[in-house]
């Protein structure tokens, strides 16, 4: 017999408070998660952490959302990136400027927790039309 107390998975140390209700199939399948280029980005004027960013979602016609990624990303580097946006969020005002849906980004660390915390956008691996269904 081994003497090694078992490891906790990484699911038994998740910390309580990320984990988030459990969702059917048929709710998912709600999200509509397309591919995105950004065509322009620059600081929110009124916001010290956002970013502002236009996109083109393959529909014609320019989008706007605000993105909480200024301390990890510079505005220049982010022009002409593909990256992944629930698309058919509702629009809101953030600091008084339209955000018509969301980038989606990973964090090590939950928002608000000490110590430092790393961000980074998905993107995806090769380039795809702005449009694209990522399912």
């Amino acid at each position: 017999m081994s003497d090694a107390t078992p490891q906790p998975t990484a699911a038994e140390t998740k910390p309580e408070s990320d984990a988030k209700p459990e969702i059917s199939f048929e709710d998912f399948a709600r999200i509509d998660l397309r591919v995105a280029k950004i065509v322009q980005a620059e600081a929110h004027p009124n916001a010290d952490r956002l970013l502002k960013l236009q996109l083109d979602d393959g529909s014609g016609t320019p989008r706007q959302i605000c993105a909480g990624i200024r301390e990890f990303y510079q505005p220049d580097d982010l022009v002409g990136k593909s990256i992944v946006i629930v698309a058919n969020l509702a629009p809101r005002k953030i600091r008084g400027e339209e955000s018509r849906g969301m980038m989606l980004a990973a964090s090590d660390a939950p928002k608000g927790s000490e110590g430092p915390r790393g961000v980074v956008v998905m993107t995806p691996m090769s380039e795809i039309a702005p449009g694209s269904t990522v399912s």
